[in-house]
């Protein structure tokens, strides 16, 4: 399991003087981009192969507040990833100073190419890096239609 600690700053916190939600949010993003570039989808190789990855929905479960004051740890797991690499799926648990969790999240997402703006399988260079990636006794391989699994279609106004 891959953790992050995270200083809480003021600009971190809302009218209620405890964590705010787009924390949580930006907390997991920071988790995720640190871990793909500690394991080689950094800006370069990213770039090589003029690749992206785009967020499908994040959901947060929150259990306990959480105030300023002491460090939080946020952790990853690959919970999931189509074979062809095109769907990821990583899951999140928030830490307190004591271990304690406070909030879990669970992130689908995708790789885009940049010059289609089309959803695309990884290259293999790029699998073989995620081929590594210790996985959780609960890992699955994801489908096309686990992305779709909360069944949201777009509803444009009249």
């Amino acid at each position: 399991m891959y953790l992050k600690e995270f200083e809480i700053r003021w600009n971190d916190m809302d009218a209620n003087r405890h964590l705010a939600n787009k924390a949580y949010i930006e907390f997991a993003a920071h988790t995720r981009m640190s871990f793909l570039n500690e394991t080689g989808f950094d800006h370069a190789s990213l770039g090589k192969f003029n690749m992206g990855p785009v967020v499908f929905y994040e959901h947060i479960y929150y259990f306990k507040e959480v105030f300023s004051g002491k460090p939080v740890r946020v952790s990853l797991e690959l919970a999931g990833l189509s074979e062809d690499g095109t769907f990821f799926e990583f899951r999140h648990n928030y830490y307190d100073y004591k271990g304690r969790n406070f909030a879990h999240c669970e992130m689908m997402g995708a790789w885009i190419d940049l010059n289609t703006r089309k959803l695309s399988p990884l290259p293999d260079e790029m699998q073989l890096l995620l081929a590594k990636i210790e996985r959780p006794s609960d890992f699955k391989i994801l489908t096309k239609e686990d992305t779709r699994k909360f069944a949201k279609i777009p509803k444009d106004l009249p």
